[in-house]
């Protein structure tokens, strides 16, 4: 067992965040903890990763275990270089050996200037980065808050894989339900201060919650009918004084005094919108640049009222300037936004720069609106504050001390407050827990306004999207229609069909003299045609096989850097002899071909 966590408790001013709970991580475990954003799921992580203490309860570990922690907001030296602060936490005699990898995993991440002072970087890129320090370094454990925040699909992908691989322990938060889908072996629940641990992956997760939802609420019908016939017996016969009437009654308090099943609490959305007239937003052949690249290029397009559009792309390849543009916020270098004189712009931005760290969570709400009319009914800013979840006593707490997560859902509410008809989302699925996910899914269906949103979550898009922007690195915007798996595949299909135009191409170029010939292996050609299968078969193998060890040496720094140098020189020599694999067969089809005209 690497870590044993037992009895924990944790309060939070008068939050008990942890109730005497208990967690066990085996080496090859990767669990996901999820649960409400405020219900304590990264306190439970700084108190395995040894970051802060419990109020009760023992920690253990495997003895010289090495953790590695990414935190949700990461502390870093603002002097620094990106690449300092990734290696900042290994010895100084393993960090020249671990620069290459280091660049690599940066290169991946979408960080490809290692010279760049900390403090100039965005705070996606400093999660990024952070991410990566906390990757490199050796470890036994990994505990990971929120790791696929800021991260494209391709980076996703990516980390995906490099989790998979990995042979230690895993203790996470997402919020990515495709991600706990395909990475974790356990999804862990916080829910009123308790743990519910599932051996499951994500949709498993579902189908054994919801089963042992219904086994609750049977055992409690069962109790109810039994506490309804056993009070109508005592009223009858309150004046017996048997010894069986006595156990009998004695039954009866001990059934009462059970408590019934609790649920958490969820988000509350009603329906909130103003009228929304025929003219609504037409970009015509909008284009923005910065420092000589573009960023937008010719982009037209009239946004429709029911229009569900989901942008994505690379990291900094334009999607929150098409959405500022979209919103009047930024101006295009060339082109126009026409808005209708209806529309009413609700953007829920990426940073949530509008929340006063030094204000109260009511007067925040208060000072947009005191009430709100819904589908519902009329409600007053303290019960529209309710519905998100913040109760009286939370109402009166400065913004500053809520969760990142709260933080996230009270600015959600102050954007639906406002009642817009049009929705901008930058990210938000970004810190939102699971539960209220899927409420803004369903409150998104039902919206009677357009919603465009930018986003890397692929389960969010398959939900709500009904075309896809795809915005390249040249600033030329894609339009497909349908969610994200329809654009996945689309877009595999015309990688598929441009390879095979490739290779077309490259044989029709051929020279004509060269072709006057019969088709034939060289001798050489012959004898690597037999062998290949083989060659590559061997490998992989040693690529498994030096995986393993890299597993095993997380303490040798030095073993490690050979180890990881080995690797990177294999799967160079692999990616060679696959391209040989894909000439030498194609060769031999075509010749067969000849061979039958």
């Amino acid at each position: 067992m690497l870590i044993s966590a037992e009895n924990i408790s944790k309060n939070y001013g008068m939050k008990q965040l942890l109730d005497s709970v208990s967690l066990y991580l085996n080496e090859g475990d990767r669990i996901g903890i999820i649960g409400i954003n405020g219900t304590g799921k990264s306190t439970l992580l700084k108190i395995l990763a040894g970051v802060t203490h419990p109020d009760s309860g023992n920690i253990s570990s495997k003895p010289d275990l090495q953790i590695s922690y990414l935190p949700q907001d990461p502390v870093m030296n603002e002097e620094y270089t990106v690449l300092e602060q990734v290696l900042s936490d290994m010895p100084s005699e393993y960090r020249e050996v671990s620069e290459y990898e280091a660049k690599s995993m940066l290169g991946k991440l979408g960080i490809n200037d290692y010279s760049a002072k900390v403090g100039t970087l965005s705070g996606g890129q400093r999660k990024r980065a952070a991410l990566a320090s906390a990757l490199i370094h050796p470890a036994d454990v990994l505990i990971l808050d929120e790791p696929t925040n800021h991260l494209d699909s391709e980076m996703v992908t990516w980390l995906e894989n490099r989790l998979n691989k990995f042979t230690g322990g895993i203790v996470m938060i997402t919020h990515d339900r495709y991600f706990l889908e395909r990475v974790v072996t356990k999804i862990t629940e916080l829910s009123r201060g308790k743990l519910y641990t599932y051996e499951a992956n994500f949709s498993r997760y579902l189908e054994l919650k919801a089963q042992r939802e219904e086994m609750a609420e049977a055992s409690e019908r069962k109790r109810q009918s039994v506490l309804r016939r056993e009070y109508q017996w005592i009223m009858r016969a309150a004046r017996a004084r048997g010894t069986k009437s006595k156990d009998r009654i004695e039954r009866y308090y001990d059934l009462k005094s059970r408590s019934a099943p609790e649920y958490d609490d969820t988000v509350k959305i009603s329906a909130l919108s103003s009228r929304l007239g025929k003219k609504t937003i037409d970009l015509k052949n909008i284009s923005k640049s910065y420092s000589g690249k573009k960023v937008v290029d010719g982009f037209s397009y009239i946004i429709l009222r029911n229009d569900r559009i989901g942008i994505i792309g690379h990291n900094g390849a334009g999607k929150s300037t098409l959405l500022n543009m979209i919103a009047g916020r930024l101006q295009p270098d060339s082109g126009e936004v026409e808005t209708g004189e209806t529309v009413s712009i609700g953007y829920f931005t990426q940073t949530s720069a509008e929340l006063d760290e030094n204000q109260k969570v009511f007067d925040f709400i208060h000072d947009i609106s005191d009430s709100v009319k819904t589908s519902e009914g009329t409600f007053s800013a303290s019960q529209m504050l309710e519905r998100f979840l913040f109760y009286p006593d939370l109402q009166q707490s400065l913004i500053g001390r809520l969760s990142g997560g709260e933080k996230r859902r009270l600015y959600l509410l102050s954007i639906l407050m406002e009642a817009p008809n049009i929705l901008l989302l930058d990210e938000p699925t970004n810190d939102l827990d699971i539960e209220t996910l899927r409420i803004l899914e369903d409150y998104i269906d039902e919206f009677p306004g357009a919603v465009v949103s930018v986003s890397h979550d692929r389960y969010y898009l398959d939900k709500i999207a009904r075309s896809i922007f795809e915005v390249g690195d040249d600033g030329k915007i894609t339009c497909y229609t349908g969610n994200y798996s329809d654009y996945y595949e689309k877009v595999k299909d015309r990688k598929k069909e441009e390879k095979s135009v490739v290779k077309t191409a490259a044989f029709e170029s051929v020279e004509p003299a060269k072709r006057t010939h019969a088709l034939k292996f060289s001798f050489k050609e012959q004898r690597e045609y037999e062998t290949i299968d083989s060659d590559i078969e061997k490998l992989e193998n040693m690529i498994a096989e030096c995986e393993s060890e890299i597993a095993s040496q997380t303490s040798d720094y030095v073993k490690l850097q050979e180890l990881m140098d080995k690797k990177s020189q294999l799967s160079e020599e692999l990616d060679q002899k696959t391209e040989r694999w894909i000439y030498l067969n194609d060769l031999a089809d075509r010749i067969e071909a000849e061979k039958n005209r």
